[in-house]
This record gives C-alpha cells, sequence and structure tokens, in this order.
C-alpha cells in the first residue's frame, strides 16, 4: 500500500527528531498553519452547512455534546486505577482524550478524499462541539465543583481560545457567504489545504518525537492508553454514527473525532485551569503515541469499522 505523501511528511518529522536534527519551524509559521487550517475546515463545514436545515441537526448536535461529556468520564478512572496518576494529571489527560484533534480531523479528510468518500461536511460542527465538554470535566474531575471554581475565566479561555474562534469563525462565515461567494478565496483556502497540512504535519512530527522522553519514563502503560482509549472511543463514535443515520463516511469521521485526542486547545485550558498538573504526561500520551498511531493505522481502521457496521463489506 503507498503511503500518501502527507503521511510521509509526518514521518519526515519523527525521524529528523528522533535523529537530533537542527530542523525546526518557526513558532510563527506553525502559529499560521494552525490558524490556516482551522479557518479552512470551518470554511469548507459552513458552506456545506447552509445546505442543511439547522433544527433537524439540534439532537445530533446534543448526542455529540453527550459523547463529549463521557468520554473524559469513562477515561479518568481508568488513569487513576490502571495508571495509578495522581487526580490532577489524570483529570487532565482525560480532559485531552475527551476532546478533539483538529490535525487528525484535517488529515481524515484528506484520506477521505483520496478513497472517494463522502460525508457529511456538517460533522465540521462536531470538531468544534467536541473541544468544550471534555474541558469542562476535566476542570471538575480535578477541582470538583466547590465556591473556588472560577466558571468565567473557564468560559473565557475554551470560548476565546483561538481552536473555537477560527473554527465557529469559519464554519459562520461560509455560512453567511455560501458556497458560491467563497470561490473567490478558494484558491488559498481550497487548492494549498494539502500542502498546507503537509507542512503543518511535518511540525506535528518534530514535536512527537519531543515527546518520547515522557514515554521512556512512563512507558507501557502511557503507550497502551494512547492506542486503546483511541480505539474505544473510535469504537463508541461509530455506534453513534449509525444510530444518529450517518453516512459511512460521516460515521468514520465521527468515530475518528471520538479518538483522537486534543493538543491545542485542552493544553492551553489545563495550563490556566489545573497548572499542578504535568502537561508531559498529556502530550506524550497524545502526541507521542496517539497522533501517530492515528494518523497511521487509526484513520484506515475507522473507515473499515463505519464500512462494516453499515454493511458494506
Amino acid at each position: 500500500m503507498t503511503l500518501d505523501p502527507i503521511i510521509l511528511f509526518f514521518l519526515l518529522g519523527v525521524a529528523a527528531g528522533l535523529a537530533g536534527s537542527d530542523l525546526r519551524m518557526p513558532s510563527a509559521i506553525y502559529d499560521f498553519l494552525t490558524i490556516y487550517l482551522l479557518l479552512a475546515i470551518g470554511l469548507k463545514g459552513g458552506a456545506e452547512l447552509a445546505k442543511y436545515p439547522l433544527l433537524p441537526l439540534l439532537p445530533k448536535v446534543a448526542a455529540v455534546v453527550l459523547l463529549g461529556l463521557v468520554l473524559p468520564a469513562i477515561a479518568y478512572p481508568v488513569l487513576r486505577r490502571a495508571g495509578k496518576l495522581k487526580r490532577a494529571d489524570a483529570a487532565s489527560i482525560a480532559a485531552h482524550y475527551g476532546s478533539v484533534s483538529m490535525g487528525t480531523y484535517a488529515v481524515a479528510l484528506a484520506y477521505l478524499g483520496t478513497q472517494g468518500v463522502e460525508y457529511e461536511s456538517y460533522t465540521t460542527l462536531f470538531l468544534a462541539l467536541l473541544e468544550m465538554p471534555a474541558i469542562i470535566v476535566g476542570v471538575i474531575l480535578a477541582r470538583g465543583i466547590t465556591a473556588q471554581t472560577h466558571w468565567g475565566r473557564l468560559a473565557r479561555e475554551v470560548f476565546t481560545g483561538k481552536a473555537i474562534v477560527c473554527l465557529l469563525g469559519g464554519l459562520f462565515i461560509g455560512w453567511i457567504a455560501g458556497e458560491d461567494s467563497l470561490s473567490s478565496v478558494n484558491g488559498f483556502f481550497v487548492d494549498l489545504f494539502r500542502g498546507m497540512l503537509a507542512l503543518f504535519l511535518l511540525e506535528m512530527g518534530l514535536l512527537c518525537a519531543a515527546q518520547m522522553s515522557p514515554l521512556r519514563r512512563y512507558g507501557p502503560f502511557l503507550i497502551a492508553f494512547g492506542i486503546l482509549m483511541p480505539l474505544f472511543g473510535a469504537a463508541l463514535g461509530t455506534g453513534l454514527g449509525l444510530v444518529l443515520g450517518l453516512s459511512p463516511g460521516g460515521t468514520a469521521l465521527l468515530a475518528v473525532l471520538a479518538g483522537s485526542a486534543s493538543y491545542i486547545a485542552v493544553p492551553a485550558a489545563m495550563r490556566i485551569s489545573v497548572p499542578e498538573a504535568n502537561p508531559a504526561l498529556s502530550l506524550a500520551a497524545s502526541l507521542g503515541v496517539t497522533f501517530p498511531f492515528n494518523v497511521t493505522l487509526g484513520i484506515p481502521l475507522y473507515l473499515q469499522m463505519a464500512r462494516w457496521i453499515h454493511g458494506q463489506m
């Protein structure tokens, strides 16, 4: 099987990082690529969302938000009991795995495109929605609901973070402008998408290589959790996709979202809300294990799961 070039860019980054190469991407370029991908995904989803009536989507939205609440609640006791992690660390990692990875979703979109698989483009709305519930659950798990919980500060961090602003902003612009009006910017946001994604994955590979040290220290448990939790989440997402009446492509994307782990919005929120949590553990699992597993093996597997449950195999 021939690997997609964008995956090869990711593997190049991992190899360069492990070899001690001085290859680095300037932080401003990385920030630009993140914002670009978020906006591009949001615009595409918004243009497609304009084609659907909103009211029938509300039950699906509610079900997806519930999924975002359930996943970290399931992950937390596993991390506490099997992993013997401190409460703050377990809550932080659980929040990462209840949230989503924009990079993984972008790779999944590219993969479905190369496979010629159709999907409901409003799944981009699910991407935006799943950033938020897990952060709230993670803070509650770490702190409990007390008078000291700074809900206003937390809400500001969640809703004004660049991930949510760019995704929801892109969705809104795409929804208001519509597909025809967006044709004037397609040269930038559509034609260049895969090239920008390749550069983003090169940087992700370098970051993954940098997270190997905590993995060597905490070893087998984080590696096992970083693979088994995505598989479990993807199975839940696949089942939910079938219940919601999504196509095989839409079901696969929901499985990808449920099986991914955040490395943008949640780390920023946890730094403010649960500062005693060790971010190296969360990033070692999400970036060091789950992200490479998903973009190399997980996404094709989740598509096969979706096809199987829809009776296409």
